[in-house]
């Protein structure tokens, strides 16, 4: 087994994502902590806040340069962060105006800005899976909106519902989710400059100034003030990550049920097999929603530790979120890879669904039956003789309108008719009021 599933050559295929992990390697990190390094010279200098030639030659200086990782191995188990050996470099790498690499900041600062740097092409990649599985899982539940199946409640059987209504549930908090996304990302992505206790002292009056400038620079929203050991940003993201994964856990855990064996109301996916029982067709995808789904829920609980940041540094609090942040944004992008995957190769069976809807003999449409019978007689009653009936069927077998009849016939009533024609019609437009609700919405690239 792998220390970490994510990179294993073994399962990176099932809960890794390369595209999110280019993002997240240590040479990723350097050459992100250099970045904002390079713009922290150009504004200072341009600020006066140091030599004007300094900026310039410095952002130079660090244009293309590369640092290998092991370089940083000693320092960083010396200082318990990477950013001094670094700045170490850096500075030698400057020359004559190396003294003014890292001029008023802090470790922190570097560390924070290299993150946000890196989420934000992370968080762009995706909200453009989340929003095309969204859209996916919308068309296919308009496509099967009428599809009639049985609905279940705490896995028992119920009333008829639709396939389309049950797709629509698990696209609808998708995309509420990308609207969550577009809220948070203010709240995170926000410069992080606040020197060695916050309050960026050693830039005198021009600290303010200086921030801001900085923001500008690397792409990222101002602050009102610095927020290094205020972690309610970093952890509104976990939250959100564990939020999107839990709701692909749930379209896993659907399908695998629909595709049980004795159930088989519709597939998704090409099966895994089984080393000994040819015949078997694992879900593997949808197990792995829910795996992953779980393990992002448990991270979360993990990340919310890290609001404990105390006084104006913690390291034993902002070192929590460096292993497990990165395993949560791989865990969430191998999710939606699956996801979209599996919503693309969705497949009914009408015929199993029908079969499935009168199992029990129809006793499936006993609410309605009864909400019918009470137009001839009060709604307890007549939910007392669907519940006689109910037991007569679960007792002989057969069919719940045939147990019903002698009952409804010592009353003088008829066993009345009924069908799935308000349902069908109803699921159908919720269905429609959906698409009306994300219209705004569109295929990624084509807005």
């Amino acid at each position: 087994m792998s220390t970490s599933l994510s990179d294993s050559p073994v399962y990176a295929g099932l809960f890794g994502d390369p595209e999110i992990a280019a993002h997240l390697t240590p040479q990723a990190e350097i050459a992100a902590m250099i970045r904002y390094e390079a713009a922290l010279a150009e504004v200072e200098a341009r600020l006066g806040l140091i030599p004007a030639a300094a900026g310039p030659a410095i952002a130079a200086a660090l244009d293309g340069l590369t640092v290998a990782p092991e370089e940083l191995a000693a320092g960083t188990r010396s200082a318990g962060v990477p950013v001094p050996a670094l700045v170490a470099r850096l500075r030698a790498a400057a020359g004559p105006h190396g003294s003014h690499v890292h001029w008023g900041a802090t470790s922190q600062d570097v560390l924070d800005g290299a993150l946000l740097l890196r989420l934000r092409p992370v968080l762009e990649i995706l909200e453009r899976r989340l929003r095309r599985l969204t859209l996916a899982l919308l068309a296919a539940a308009e496509a099967h909106a009428t599809l009639a199946m049985a609905g279940r409640t705490r896995s028992q059987i119920a009333a008829p519902t639709t396939l389309g209504l049950r797709i629509a549930a698990w696209a609808a908090p998708l995309g509420r989710c990308l609207d969550r996304l577009a809220e948070l990302r203010p709240r995170l992505l926000v410069v992080p400059f606040g020197g060695a206790v916050g309050n960026l002292s050693v830039l005198g009056e021009a600290g303010p100034a200086a921030m801001d400038a900085l923001a500008d620079a690397l792409g990222l929203a101002p602050a009102a003030k610095p927020w290094g050991t205020e972690r309610d940003g970093v952890v509104e993201l976990a939250n959100w990550l564990a939020m999107v994964s839990g709701l692909l856990a749930r379209i896993g855990a659907d399908l695998m049920l629909m595709g049980r064996s004795e159930i088989g109301e519709m597939t998704a996916g090409e099966g895994g097999g089984s080393s000994t029982m040819p015949q078997k067709a694992n879900p593997v995808l949808a197990e792995t929603l829910v795996a992953l789904g779980r393990q992002n829920a448990g991270a979360a609980a993990t990340m919310a530790g890290a609001l404990l940041h105390t006084e104006e540094r913690d390291a034993a609090a902002w070192s929590l979120e460096w292993p497990v942040l990165p395993q949560m944004l791989l865990a969430t992008g191998a999710g939606l890879l699956h996801a979209g995957d599996l919503a693309g190769s969705l497949a009914p069976r009408p015929a199993r669904m029908a079969a499935m809807l009168e199992a029990g003999g129809g006793a499936a449409r006993a609410e309605a039956l009864a909400f019918a019978l009470a137009r001839e007689m009060p709604l307890g009653e007549a939910q007392g003789l669907l519940k006689q009936a109910a037991r007569a069927l679960a007792a002989e077998g057969g069919r719940l309108a045939d147990h019903l009849a002698p009952l409804c016939a010592a009353r003088g009533v008829a066993v009345p008719e009924v069908d799935d024609a308000p349902m069908l019609a109803n699921a159908a437009a919720f269905i429609a009021r959906l698409r009306a609700a994300f219209a705004h919405l569109t295929e990624p690239g084509s807005a």
